[in-house]
């Protein structure tokens, strides 16, 4: 299946999950609990599974993990990090220390967790393939998740990363533009890959760039001359960031200890400062998505409770809980009716069909392309 195919069935799936919340905000009121799609016995399975995901989304442990172990018995033992950088740093220690299980990246970084050696394959008989919507753990995404014919990744859930504004102070532009992120109007916070990135789709639409954007992921001699041009523009409108972020905590400060009016964040930023006087929206360029899920590493120990915990997070019920307490986008068929209504309002006030239709999917990220990227981002905050 091509990508265009597949990226289009999970904007269907998108749609068709928005839509349903919506029939379902006024009778629930909250993420509901109710009987998931779980074959095997609850308790056939018990001890404990250690997990290292992002940190900034205490949802997980006040109510997402607790209802995992009610239901299998298994024990979370649940180390935070603040970026995929930090997941894969930890991880590629405990490849040969041990230590964690399970790890939730996202899936432009699966090739870079392969080339090095760190994850294994998933029993796809352990798990439940069925459960996920379709576009999500099929097609395109489904092949990005495989290497050499093994399954690696799962999806957890999937969002966007889009301009957060100060409603009475931010200058957007007409229409908002990722512009604006390098206009000096504005005070803003960024994660510098994204940055970077943002510029060199701006100036790709700007015809100013001499071959496309994309050719820097599969190409590093295209990588490196995209991404010089990209840095030299970053480093002229450098003045206005009062901020650079890598994880939630650090986004979050930047508006409210640091007085950003404009920031490139996550979905959840947006939804954690939105009775603050913030809003959330795509940019016409479109905004950036992403899709987050779950790898064993190599040397897992507890193998049956890191099967259990992925399966868990494909039903409704845990794929509602683990995408309210991210403020983002379930995985599961059956999801959408018990995910929290306040999500689904936030999600529908930023997203309708045309700009779900114009996100822009994180590509596939090697392993020699993610450490050529981490130098460009040092020499842009270091500039």
């Amino acid at each position: 299946m091509n990508k265009t195919k597949s990226t289009m069935e999970l904007l269907k799936a998108a749609q068709l999950s928005r839509r349903s919340v919506m029939k379902s905000a006024v009778a629930l009121g909250a993420v509901g609990f109710a009987s998931p799609i779980f074959v095997k016995n609850a308790f056939s399975s018990s001890g404990e599974v250690n997990f290292t995901g992002w940190a900034g989304y205490p949802a997980l442990a006040e109510k997402v993990f607790p209802a995992f172990t009610a239901k299998t018995g298994i024990k979370v033992n649940f180390s935070e990090q603040p970026d995929n950088d930090s997941i894969f740093a930890a991880a590629k220690v405990a490849s040969t220390a041990g230590g964690i299980d399970v790890i939730e990246p996202t899936i432009d970084t699966v090739d870079q967790y392969h080339t090095n050696g760190i994850v294994g394959a998933w029993d796809e008989g352990k798990l439940a393939m069925s459960n996920y919507l379709p576009g999500l753990a099929d097609g395109d995404a489904g092949e990005r998740s495989r290497k050499e014919g093994k399954l690696l990744y799962v999806p957890s859930n999937w969002g966007t990363e889009a301009l957060v504004y100060n409603k009475e102070k931010a200058v957007l532009g007409d229409p908002p533009s990722i512009a604006a992120l390098f206009d000096p109007a504005n005070k803003v916070v960024v994660r510098p890959r994204s940055a970077l990135t943002a510029m060199g789709r701006l100036l790709e639409k700007q015809g100013k760039l001499p071959r496309p954007w994309l050719d820097g992921y599969t190409d590093m001699a295209a990588m490196t001359q995209l991404w010089d041009i990209a840095l030299a523009e970053c480093v002229k409108a450098k003045a206005n960031v009062v901020q650079f972020w890598a994880g939630e905590n650090e986004a979050n400060a930047g508006f409210v200890a640091n007085g950003a009016t404009l920031g490139l964040c996550w979905d959840s930023t947006g939804y954690n400062l939105r009775n603050d006087g913030y809003g959330y929206m795509a940019p016409v360029e479109g905004a950036f998505a992403w899709h987050q899920g779950f790898a064993m590493l190599k040397n897992a120990v507890n193998v049956e409770q890191a099967h259990e915990f992925a399966k868990y997070v494909s039903t409704p019920e845990g794929a509602a809980g683990w995408a309210s307490a991210f403020s983002s986008n379930a995985v599961a068929k059956g999801a959408a009716e018990m995910m929290s209504p306040d999500v689904a309002v936030y999600y529908n006030s930023a997203f309708d069909d045309a700009k779900l239709a114009a996100l822009w999917w994180w590509p596939d990220q090697s392993a020699e392309f993610v450490a050529k990227r981490g130098e460009y981002s040092d020499k842009y905050k270091a500039s």
